[in-house]
């Protein structure tokens, strides 16, 4: 009944991991929704005054109908336009439709299967596997490795190849010292809108980097280029970044080789300003998506370990995390602690202790000599398959024989 119960799938709890599976394309297809929607009304409102304008004028005799006609091809042309971006906006809702079918489709696989048992949970496992391995190549920029793994697996359906390579494109752009490309991406569509909900300091901190540069090489730009940023892009945070604007003006009389001697200078000067810029625009992106802020393979990884891991994993006893000795047997060295092993043991040291609310404590515990504790019938059992005579016990692991009565009872407390 026990191992029913342990096998049982939690199919709940076991989808846990895959709620961003399932929500990426449906905060896709809203970011897609409301950059139609912005197009299609600032187009929209210029038509409409342009047509107002122009119907005005024409009543009136101040424009010719040659110029009439001219002002109605060019609404035309741009209505064509529209029309463009919008057969582009259905393409993309149609392929992100097809992204949420196949992945509901897979969730929805789980829930025939009752029992890790079953032999379709193997292959559903391992796809799962395959999506945390993309995941994580995806987010570390190894975008043709995961695009290749995504092939190789027919899972095209199932990751997010296209979103992140953009992420990974603008964020390098950013390492190599370039800011256009991000603020394209903070002011396209209603992006800008949403990120000032969001309350997100991306924008202004892009603008101010793009300031830092133009003082850098005054040399060789004009100096009124540097205060006119200012003004428009920089002066109008002054309530809400009052220290950044500060330094700003400050930045002017200060000479980038003099900057050493202030540590506010030296740090607006530091080339590491642009490490912390692309680890800010990875940041806000994944919060507009509702991404985790780190990879899904971590977290499966960290449950994992948390959930085998107890304190005697860890102790100070010298056999504790030993490996197993030549007496040992293949089937009981297979089943040694997972976290007690060399390849788990460091990086499972971090990790909580996993909760248990059930004892698995076998009864009638026995301390052999060696500090090893084991149940008394079990030890019986293999002293008897081992050919002991009945005042003997073997140890499982080491192998060593001690005299029944040198056992001692273990209680717990």
């Amino acid at each position: 009944m026990g191992d029913l119960e342990s096998s049982k799938i939690d199919h709940e709890n076991h989808l846990l991991l895959d709620q961003p599976l399932i929500s990426l394309p449906i905060e896709l297809l809203r970011k897609n929704l409301r950059s139609a929607r912005f197009e299609v009304e600032k187009d929209g409102s210029y038509v409409k005054e342009t047509l107002k304008r122009t119907a005005t004028e024409s009543v009136s005799g101040r424009i010719s109908p040659p110029d009439v006609i001219k002002t109605l091809d060019s609404m035309i042309a741009r209505m064509r336009g529209v029309k463009r971006k919008l057969t582009a906006f259905s393409d993309e809702e149609k392929r992100l439709h097809q992204h949420e079918e196949a992945r509901v489709k897979h969730l929805a696989e789980l829930y025939d299967m009752y029992s890790i048992d079953d032999v379709k949970y193997e292959g559903w496992s391992r796809t799962r596997l395959d999506r945390l391995l993309t995941d994580y190549m995806l987010r570390q920029g190894y975008i043709d490795s995961a695009r290749a793994l995504a092939e190789r697996r027919q899972m095209e359906l199932l990751v997010d190849v296209d979103t992140f390579e953009q992420m990974n494109r603008i964020r390098q752009c950013i390492l190599n010292g370039s800011v256009q490309e991000a603020l394209t991406w903070c002011t396209a569509g209603d992006t800008k809108k949403e990120l000032r909900k969001m309350d997100s300091n991306l924008e202004f901190m892009l603008r101010y980097q793009q300031y830092i540069e133009i003082v850098r090489n005054r040399s060789r730009i004009n100096p009124g280029e540097a205060l006119a940023h200012a003004r428009k892009h920089l002066y109008p945070y002054i309530s809400t970044y009052n220290k950044e604007v500060m330094h700003a003006c400050g930045l002017l009389a200060m000479l980038p080789e003099h900057a050493d001697r202030v540590e506010a200078y030296r740090e607006l000067y530091s080339p590491a300003r642009w490490q912390k810029l692309a680890d800010l625009f990875t940041e806000t992106h994944n919060s507009l998506l509702s991404l985790p802020s780190i990879p899904l393979l971590h977290i499966a990884l960290s449950s994992g370990l948390s959930a085998l891991k107890t304190p005697a994993c860890h102790s100070i006893h010298p056999n504790s995390a030993a490996a197993p000795s030549h007496h040992t047997s293949l089937s009981l060295a297979a089943s040694v602690c997972p976290i007690c092993s060399t390849e788990l043991n460091e990086l499972a040291r971090n990790v909580p202790h996993a909760l248990h609310s059930k004892s698995h404590v076998e009864p009638e515990l026995r301390l052999l000599p060696n500090g090893r504790v084991y149940g008394l019938a079990r030890l019986e059992e293999y002293a008897k398959k081992a050919g002991l005579s009945e005042d003997k016990i073997k140890d499982l692991r080491t192998g060593e024989v001690y005299g029944a009565d040198e056992l001692k009872k273990v209680f717990i407390s």
